[in-house]
């Protein structure tokens, strides 16, 4: 919650800084988000490198585990896809690849901008990453906050499907006290798999 507050704080200074035009035009007009999107892969990549259960849930995993991400996709995309039907302005597939953020709202805000900018132009790509960025951040705080609520009247498993990438980190530790200690090995893999997920659907579907 609190990353996530950091994040948008950061985003709304950003977006001031920008309107100031103080900033020099070199720096506005560069590849910079291009190298920091570079940054994040290579993050992505470390994090789950790095995780020492990494061996123990590859131990531990099931193919019926599987189910789980496979759910969260599906139901993600479907209703994404059905959101366009009230946000006309947007097609199909650009409901699609925000939602296919699936709570990882740095990685997948860069990327949609980055990727829609030769077909929308350059406005228009940053409002679409712009929806990106807070539907995601939205998507980790209702997942974060409503896992009680969740857990109650959906299951143990709905938190994991909710958190998204998030299920192997920031909502890990609400996931466990609330659906249970067993449930974290199925939580860590459901997000490691999301994660890796998120640049082949964004990408996909921006290129639709």
């Amino acid at each position: 919650m609190k990353g996530s507050l950091i994040v948008l704080c950061f985003f709304i200074a950003g977006c001031m800084l920008g309107t100031t035009n103080l900033l020099p035009s070199g720096i506005q007009e560069s590849h910079l988000s291009t190298y920091i999107l570079y940054a994040l892969m290579l993050q992505v990549g470390i994090s789950i490198g790095s995780n020492p259960n990494l061996k123990a849930i590859i131990r531990q995993i099931r193919w019926k585990f599987l189910l789980i991400p496979l759910a969260t996709v599906t139901g993600t995309l479907l209703f994404s896809a059905c959101a366009s039907l009230l946000l006309t302005q947007w097609s199909v597939f650009d409901c699609m690849a925000v939602g296919s953020g699936f709570a990882y709202y740095s990685l997948s805000s860069i990327l949609i901008t980055q990727l829609k900018e030769a077909s929308l132009g350059v406005q228009l790509a940053a409002e679409l990453g712009t929806i990106a960025l807070l539907a995601n951040i939205f998507r980790e705080m209702i997942a974060l906050l409503g896992t009680p609520l969740l857990v109650r009247y959906f299951g143990k498993l709905a938190p994991i499907s909710a958190a998204g990438v998030n299920s192997m980190d920031v909502v890990l530790p609400m996931i466990s006290q609330f659906s249970g200690k067993d449930m974290i090995p199925i939580a860590i893999f459901h997000g490691i798999l999301i994660d890796l997920s998120v640049p082949v659907f964004v990408s996909l579907f921006c290129r639709l």
